[in-house]
């Protein structure tokens, strides 16, 4: 560390919470009434985005976003959002991006590098397609798709797939006031249920190994509510009887690539890209739009992505609760309901007879199911038969409570939680690994036939 330079210490000390919300895009809500400061994010109209609000904890060096208790400090609230603040560059590291927005709220720049960099921006300028020259993929023209080569070849994404999402992504160049030009694979975002273009989720040109590239969003995207919504088959949101969540809509392409062989109707379904961490804007506002749908969650592995699917299961949760009448033979049940939990995990006594009784048959198919997976004695098709069998009474069980709480297929919605093959961290890392190894059997198969073809046919005396 050189000298002069600023600590986490000093960070934590010297800045107050309530600069770090307000630098992140969120403002103070007067009309809460709330003991302690409360900060909410709005759209581009100027309204609120519900559910995206932070609380200011009594000692005012924390905040904590309701119904979660966690407490984020000015370090791990930098760590966790780097979308909102403007320092933030695809792959930077967190402590990077937490040193450039501390050191720029206390005004501290230690040398002329750090002054360019951390020069904070007065205000941000709405996001205009105008801003943009757009260069777009025409299937019956060769020429076109050329200029996409580099972005789809290092991804292992074939043609056949850029045709099928040719609708849904451009080449997007900006001018700058220096002259410059920079072009990105872009990728629209809009809000559900309406037309126009709020954003841009971009990546730029690999570099020649296929590695890095610049990642991120269009300035002045609505990245709180605005997301990639792409369907080949152009199914509306509102009609989609299946809706697939992506933290990238690189993601969506290789998961259509790896699985559309075998599932022709994937076309119909609508796929969705968050392009980055998912806000509860962009998953309450997808849901309330497609509430009949069942919600295929396929983000990431690591640690971050299982923490944005627990987060999705939630919000779909809240929204079928919500369309649920609390009568009074309702009530006590809804109340058995844990925080956060789904409507079939209440206490099973609390309901009425027949409802009962189906969900004690499913029970008792699902414990002997587990013995007879456990136990090591069980033949495969035993196993696979009893399975289906307390699916089946699942089936039952889900369908008295849905009659007994007044949900149908237009509000019961649903959700699959999908993970690519083990080891692989997203479903890009999927297709590349599966190129790679069909790459290897080629090689080999040529090695053979080239062996084959240089050995002798006979002897000869």
């Amino acid at each position: 560390m050189r000298e002069g330079d600023l600590t986490y210490d000093d960070f934590l000390r010297r800045i107050d919470i309530q600069d770090v919300l307000k630098d992140a895009g969120y403002r103070l809500n007067r009309r809460d009434g709330l003991r302690y400061p409360s900060y909410v994010r709005v759209d581009g109209d100027g309204r609120r985005v519900r559910g995206d609000k932070f609380i200011v904890t009594a000692n005012g060096t924390g905040c904590f976003q309701p119904p979660e208790q966690r407490v984020y400090n000015v370090i791990s609230f930098i760590k966790e959002h780097p979308q909102y603040f403007s320092d933030y560059r695809g792959g930077m590291s967190p402590d990077r991006l937490v040193n450039l927005v501390c050191n720029r709220l206390l005004h501290h720049f230690t040398d002329a590098r750090a002054t360019r960099v951390l020069q904070p921006l007065k205000e941000s300028k709405p996001f205009s397609m105008d801003d943009y020259d757009i260069h777009r993929f025409n299937p019956q023209e060769r020429e076109t798709q050329k200029k996409f080569y580099p972005y789809f070849k290092f991804r292992g994404i074939d043609l056949y797939t850029q045709y099928a999402f040719h609708r849904h992504f451009c080449l997007a160049t900006k001018h700058r006031a220096d002259g410059l030009t920079f072009s990105n694979l872009a990728f629209p975002m809009s809000l559900p249920g309406k037309e126009g273009t709020v954003g841009l989720e971009e990546r730029g040109r690999p570099r020649l190994d296929g590695s890095g590239g610049y990642k991120g969003k269009a300035e002045g995207s609505n990245s709180s509510e605005g997301l990639w919504i792409a369907s080949p088959a152009e199914t509306p949101l509102s009609s989609a009887t299946r809706v697939y969540w992506f933290e990238s809509a690189y993601d969506a392409m290789a998961y259509y690539q790896l699985h559309q062989k075998e599932d022709r109707e994937l076309r119909k379904a609508v796929f969705v890209s968050t392009g980055g961490n998912p806000t509860v804007g962009q998953m309450r506002s997808v849901i309330s739009h497609s509430r009949s749908a069942v919600h295929h969650i396929c983000f990431d592995t690591d640690s971050a992505g299982k923490e944005f699917a627990e987060n999705l299961k939630k919000e779909i949760r809240h929204a079928v609760r919500s369309d649920i009448e609390p009568t009074p033979e309702r009530k006590p049940y809804l109340d058995s309901i844990p925080e956060g939990g789904s409507i079939d995990k209440g206490d099973a006594d609390l309901l009425p007879d027949g409802v009962r009784a189906a969900y004690g048959k499913y029970e008792a198919a699902w414990e002997e199911t587990s013995v007879m997976r456990s136990g090591g004695l069980s033949h495969p098709d035993d196993i696979r038969e009893q399975t289906e069998a307390m699916n089946g009474y699942y089936k039952d069980f889900k369908k008295g409570l849905s009659e007994f709480l007044g949900l149908d297929e237009r509000n019961d919605t649903q959700s699959v939680r999908e993970e690519p093959l083990y080891a692989c961290k997203d479903w890009n890392d999927q297709l590349l690994k599966l190129r790679k190894q069909e790459e290897a059997v080629r090689q080999r198969q040529d090695v053979n036939n080239e062996n084959e073809q240089k050995r002798p046919t006979g002897f000869h005396r």
